[in-house]
């Protein structure tokens, strides 16, 4: 299978090199990337077709990983530049951390420009071991998505047929581990205000056992991507307000984030 891969980031060059270990040919798009990401895509052989036209025109599945913010603007431009026009079979997976609504947004998009769309939803770290890493799928073809990563280090995990229940996992998961992050760091960055970190940490040691080296860990793996969960808070936000629920705690963990991203990459 021809696959193509929207962009070869952190977590999407582990998908491709899930892909390729199954011996699926995967193929980018490097016009304009970042030396990091041609770094990355070069490490694993990937094939690149130049730019999204001739990427869309080659391959009959293409997986969408970027922040998301972007994920409904880089299926727009998918659809723009002729995936799905051909008249042979399209199929789009979009991999983004985003909410159901927006994923449903995407759907109808996709589906009126004559494209197969699976939503999926990744749980874990990169995964270059098994174990790790789960891919939450749901759609009419999820199965036939799953079956590209069989033995694979993505634990590939069918949902049902809906659009957006995929989603719906990813933000319910999202919303406690990366939340509850936030909420630490807000609480510390109080403490510090206050110059009471270490007293706080003191008293942590004694009635809330493990709870300092929770702050260490989230601050350490966060903060160099920090500026990537600034989107994805809001669409944990956006996923409580669309079901009437109070979405306030998330956008205060955007904004959380949002000042972190001074260290991005660091």
């Amino acid at each position: 299978m021809k696959i193509g891969l929207l962009h070869p980031g952190l977590m999407g060059i582990s998908l491709a090199a899930a892909l390729k270990g199954n011996q699926h040919e995967v193929c980018w798009a490097g016009d304009g990337r970042s030396p990091q990401t041609k770094e990355r895509a070069e490490s694993q052989q990937l094939t690149n077709l130049g730019n999204l036209s001739q990427l869309c025109e080659q391959c009959d599945i293409i997986f969408s990983v970027c922040p998301p913010g972007e994920a409904h603007a880089v299926a727009q431009a998918v659809c723009e530049s002729g995936f799905g026009k051909t008249g042979i079979n399209k199929t789009y997976v979009d991999c983004n951390a985003i909410a159901p609504s927006t994923s449903t947004a995407i759907n109808d998009l996709l589906v009126s420009n004559s494209i197969e769309f699976i939503d999926a939803g990744i749980i874990g770290p990169p995964a270059w071991q098994s174990g790790s890493t789960r891919l939450y799928l749901s759609g009419q073809q999820a199965p036939d998505i799953a079956n590209l990563l069989t033995n694979s280090p993505f634990e590939a995990i069918c949902l049902d047929e809906r659009p957006g229940t995929a989603s719906a996992m990813k933000m319910a998961y999202a919303a406690w581990t990366k939340g509850s992050d936030a909420l630490l760091l807000n609480i510390f960055a109080l403490a510090e205000h206050h110059e009471l970190g270490d007293a706080l940490t003191k008293e942590w040691s004694w009635s809330q056992e493990g709870l300092r080296a929770k702050l260490d860990r989230a601050a350490s793996r966060n903060a160099p991507k920090a500026w990537r969960f600034v989107g994805e808070m809001e669409q944990i936000a956006k996923s409580l307000q669309d079901a009437e629920l109070n979405p306030g705690a998330f956008i205060s963990a955007a904004n959380v984030y949002s000042a972190l991203s001074d260290f991005k990459s660091t």
